[in-house]
């Protein structure tokens, strides 16, 4: 006699896939105690210290941070991250008025060879680079469709950037602060965070990232 005739379903059993939950984006309600408090908990595993939500309007522009990049800073025209490949102050203002909530990253750091060219300064300025690149992801996933980067300190990515040849790592690439024409001293003061200069090579001094969120 042949075979019994074989029944797929005894076979294979599968299971009944988990509810989706659908993300809905574009709430503009600004952002919940709940995502922020999985936002801080996944910054603290890239050493963040908090991460504060804030209305776009305490951000102050001005045409003279432009000025310090073009004349006070090495990575001027050599640096995918900063000037003059990062959007002008008219451009900034544009982008800025299509927000109307922001976060703010803070992190401190004590390092006594910061300005120094060394393998362990660009390793701690990659982690810091790719932690905020990684909170605004995550935010994406939660919903916000609109949140961009903007990083602390020219992007190291590379040992040497690339610039003017295309960037070796786009999805990663983000504009700094200060390259947005952001007067980020001008910035912490409206939202009452008092900031003095570190005078000395061993005091502990603060990394400031900002995403525009909604």
């Amino acid at each position: 006699m042949g075979e019994p005739a074989v029944n797929l379903k005894d076979m294979v059993s599968l299971s009944n896939p988990e509810p989706f939950e659908p993300v809905s984006f574009r709430s503009n309600d600004g952002i919940s105690d709940e995502t922020l408090a999985l936002l801080n908990k996944k910054g603290t595993q890239y050493g963040l210290e908090s991460i504060q939500p804030f209305k776009i309007d305490h951000i102050v522009l001005g045409q003279w941070v432009n000025l310090k990049c073009r004349y006070g800073c090495s990575q001027y025209k050599s640096n995918w991250s900063c000037p003059p490949a990062t959007p002008d102050l008219a451009e900034a203002r544009t982008i800025l008025s299509e927000y109307k909530t922001a976060l703010l990253l803070v992190s401190s750091q004590n390092r006594n060879d910061f300005y120094k060219d060394s393998n362990r300064n660009r390793t701690d300025q990659v982690k810091y680079w790719k932690s905020t690149v990684s909170i605004e992801r995550l935010l994406f996933l939660k919903g916000y469709d609109k949140a961009i980067s903007l990083v602390s300190g020219a992007c190291s990515l590379c040992k040497k950037c690339a610039y003017p040849d295309p960037c070796r790592f786009p999805m990663e690439k983000r504009p700094t602060v200060e390259s947005f024409c952001i007067d980020l001293v001008g910035t912490l003061k409206n939202l009452d965070i008092n900031i003095r200069v570190a005078m000395k090579i061993n005091e502990t001094f603060k990394y400031y990232s900002i995403i525009l969120l909604d």
